[in-house]
């Protein structure tokens, strides 16, 4: 697809205000940096000037954050399992993405931060690495990474792909260029017909979209869980256990207000506390000792005590098997306006879940769910306290949940296979 004058002046705009903003970035990292100290670091990937001689990655993956590469770790397992000659390269832009990246592949992928989308940047990271096939996990729509992509010949499918109606309003500025830039890749593998359709009103063509629904439906489940859960409970007993799971700042207070009602009705109640962001980690520990809890953090005890009614999860890679100690799931993101987290996680171990109002990044998972019986949603703080406590009260309940939504996660499996059948054709 040769390059229009309409395209290249859109690029050129484009990219001349991100140079301008350059300055910006760097404010933007030593910002970060104050709250998360990892983004001190590695500040030469983030503008791909490499130290390191130049070498070939035969498959790309960018996967911004933890979610993204959790969502693509199914996809990536497969590719490692099924093709060991390929070498694989996996890009985030968070610390927290880099961090799980190191933990569920340890060495077996390389990892690098994916650089600004300034068109110098792109062409200096596609020189080194020179990647031979890009796989784009959900939402992640860099004009000039795209366009760059297309002029050297790289094929790339957006896959996993996920696109809410809010994220859609939300392109409307850039949608002329991002629609040309989307009209690059080869196919747009979406996780539902209606994230399909958004795609296409931003300016994918008819025939790019392929549904090959949510990888998150072939969750991994760790091995070792029922160890880590027996662990778990020969040191707390069979104490009542709840948890609060990636957890926003604005979300602290009422998870605060609802473990202090919740314990009137079962003093011996604990809750299990993990932040989304590390970097908040230190103040819920201190906003639950404030509150007059005895509390415990994992990085420091390792397991809590019988007596401690608050246990941070200061560790990163470890939810899902914190999510199978607990009786019950608050997952986070849902009373701020973030737009949910992953609720399969918590159904995929066995977890009864309840959620917040504001779903709009899992909203099919979560009609899916909710329609199965898998699933409460509170309308505010106080109905998701309210449906805690009903479920911490009947074990009938919590059993039936928990049922439905492993049906679900089982009946959902699929999309990994199905999303490689897709890009077999481009596969070196």
């Amino acid at each position: 697809m040769p390059e229009t004058l309409v395209e290249r002046l859109l690029r050129g705009l484009y990219s001349a205000v991100l140079y301008v903003l350059v300055p910006v970035t760097v404010y933007h990292l030593i910002w970060r940096g104050f709250r998360q100290a990892e983004y001190f670091q590695r500040w030469s990937e983030r503008y791909a000037s490499y130290r390191d001689a130049p070498h070939a990655a035969t498959v790309w993956v960018h996967a911004v954050s933890v979610g993204e590469v959790n969502a693509a770790a199914p996809l990536i397992d497969a590719l490692l399992h099924q093709r060991p000659d390929l070498r694989l390269l996996v890009t985030t832009i968070t610390p927290t993405g880099s961090a799980r990246v190191t933990t569920l592949w340890d060495g077996r992928v390389e990892h690098v931060y994916l650089p600004y989308d300034l068109s110098g940047a792109v062409r200096r990271f596609l020189d080194h690495y020179r990647p031979q096939l890009g796989l784009i996990v959900e939402t992640e729509l860099w004009p000039n990474l795209l366009f760059c992509c297309r002029d050297r010949g790289i094929p790339v499918y957006v896959v996993n792909a996920r696109l809410s109606a809010r994220s859609l309003r939300g392109y409307r500025v850039l949608r002329p260029l991002v629609g040309r830039a989307l009209r690059t890749v080869r196919v747009v593998a979406a996780q539902s017909v209606d994230d399909g359709r958004r795609f296409e009103r931003l300016g994918a063509s008819a025939g790019q979209i392929v549904v090959t629904g949510n990888l998150k439906y072939d969750i991994a489940v760790d091995p070792a869980l029922d160890a880590f859960v027996r662990g778990f409970r020969a040191r707390i007993g069979a104490r009542p256990v709840w948890i609060a799971a990636s957890t926003h700042e604005e979300e602290e207070a009422p998870v605060v207000e609802i473990h202090r009602r919740l314990r009137e009705r079962w003093p011996d109640l604990l809750l299990l506390w993990a932040p989304r962001h590390p970097e908040r980690f230190r103040a819920v520990a201190q906003q639950a000792v404030a509150a007059g809890w005895r509390t415990a953090t994992r990085k420091f005890t390792h397991w809590p005590d019988a007596d401690d009614a608050v246990f941070v999860v200061d560790t990163l890679g470890e939810l899902m098997n914190f999510y199978g100690c607990a009786d019950v799931a608050f997952v986070g993101g849902s009373l701020q306006d973030v737009g949910g987290h992953n609720l399969l996680e918590p159904a995929a171990v066995g977890t009864a879940v309840v959620t917040g109002p504001h779903l709009h990044n899992f909203s099919e998972i979560a009609r899916r769910l909710e329609q199965a019986g898998g699933l409460r949603v509170g309308a505010d703080a106080a109905a998701v306290g309210a449906a805690l406590e009903a479920l911490l009260a009947d074990s009938g309940q919590r059993a039936a949940m928990t049922s439905a939504a492993a049906a679900l996660v089982e009946e959902g499996r699929g999309a990994v296979e199905r999303t490689l059948t897709v890009v077999y054709a481009d596969l070196p």
